[in-house]
């Protein structure tokens, strides 16, 4: 399946590690990597499924495929800025949100739109919201989509 990877685009060690375990956790269990194409979260978990021998898609917010960072396979430019974040989700048959701000809150928020399981690592508190759960590992993330989907 495509698992949609939304995070910060700016993050610290922990979160980048996190992550690029999910991006890699994914491959391996033979799942797509869809995700906004840049770098932070987006970056870190395109790198781990890379090296797990997967494939990525970049949804980029501008209008140039050279944007996306150096591990995404598939650039889909839409030059729609913040508003590619349903594009995103939408491409996904489930979310994977570690770490974010309101980005990524609303991609979560748009999870829920279009029904789609949404595991959180270190992210927004929205244990109320239909198909949400906040997960303490990559492991418990993935497992989780794959099972909600």
């Amino acid at each position: 399946m495509r698992v949609s990877v939304v995070g910060g685009s700016v993050v610290p060690d922990p979160v980048d590690e996190l992550a690029e375990d999910v991006g890699r956790l994914l491959a391996q269990r033979g799942h797509t990597v869809v995700c906004g194409g840049l770098g932070g979260v987006m970056e870190a978990a395109c790198r781990g499924a890379k090296d797990a021998g997967g494939t990525t898609i970049g949804i980029l917010p501008g209008e140039e495929r050279d944007e996306a960072n150096e591990y995404v396979d598939v650039s889909i430019v839409t030059g729609l800025r913040h508003a590619r974040n349903a594009l995103v989700v939408m491409n996904g048959d489930a979310v994977i949100a570690i770490d974010g701000a309101g980005g990524t809150l609303s991609e979560i928020g748009f999870g829920a739109v279009y029904d789609r399981p949404v595991a959180g690592i270190r992210t927004h508190n929205l244990g109320a919201l239909d198909r949400f759960r906040a997960c303490k590992t990559p492991e418990a993330a993935v497992t989780y989509v794959e099972d909600e989907s």
